[in-house]
């Protein structure tokens, strides 16, 4: 069917270039404008009742179809951020950690800024679960994660890599600043037990220091920081 005017032009010829316009318009255009004829490039004798009535339909399941697709942008970004969280803790995952730390490397070689990894792992832990149960166990691993982010900076990245292992990003370090920051964050971290229920148990940390090179892989660096942590770990129970 075509509509009687000055163009004689397809109604799907409108649609279609009003589809094309009504895209660009606010969320607040759900009514055709004043102009409503220059607002689509047509003639005000191709503005019929039923023609505007059908264009304002349009305009309004355009602008539906603009908030479903808003919608899904913000669930697309809330599971994007549960995949890069400690099903635990509130601290980012392994995954996301070895992102973060890529990317940091990339801009410390780019404009030269230190920058330093912490490698932590809690000594004794299997004895918690083994004495007071997983639940405990848990809340020890809570207890960490959210004293290790209160004691950083905001820009400083904070992860659980596993178990009862954890990584600590700083920006604008270099290794003799991290091994400062390292001892002072594990001497803080011992000082206050951990409680649970009606039992309480001492916090006891080995650590790992290895500043951030411009060359190498992420794991590489974070394998050569665990390996600092293993002979600290050792050396520290005499074995």
């Amino acid at each position: 069917m075509k509509i009687t005017g000055a163009r004689n032009e397809p109604f799907a010829a409108i649609r279609k270039r009003a589809l094309a316009q009504a895209g660009a318009q606010s969320a607040a255009a759900r009514a055709l404008p004043v102009d409503q004829a220059g607002f689509l490039g047509v003639s005000e004798a191709e503005m019929t009742p039923a023609v505007r009535g059908a264009l304002t339909t349009l305009l309004t399941e355009i602008d539906d179809l603009r908030g479903e697709v808003a919608r899904l942008k913000a669930k697309l970004a809330e599971a994007e951020g549960l995949a890069d969280r400690d099903p635990l803790t509130p601290l980012l995952n392994r995954r996301a950690f070895m992102r973060e730390l890529a990317r940091v490397q990339t801009f410390s070689r780019r404009y030269s800024s230190p920058a330093s990894l912490i490698y932590f792992d809690l000594d004794d832990f299997k004895s918690i679960n083994d004495r007071f149960g997983h639940a405990a166990g848990d809340a020890a691993l809570k207890t960490i994660a959210e004293r290790l982010t209160g004691l950083v900076r905001e820009s400083d990245i904070v992860a659980r890599m596993g178990g009862d292992e954890f990584a600590v990003l700083l920006v604008q370090a270099t290794q003799r600043t991290a091994e400062a920051k390292a001892e002072a964050l594990a001497r803080t971290l011992e000082s206050s037990p951990i409680q649970f229920g009606d039992w309480s148990a001492p916090i006891h940390l080995s650590y790992g220091v290895r500043e951030i090179p411009a060359e190498g892989d992420a794991e590489s660096i974070v394998a050569e920081a665990d390996a600092a942590m293993f002979l600290r770990k050792r050396e520290r129970h005499g074995g």
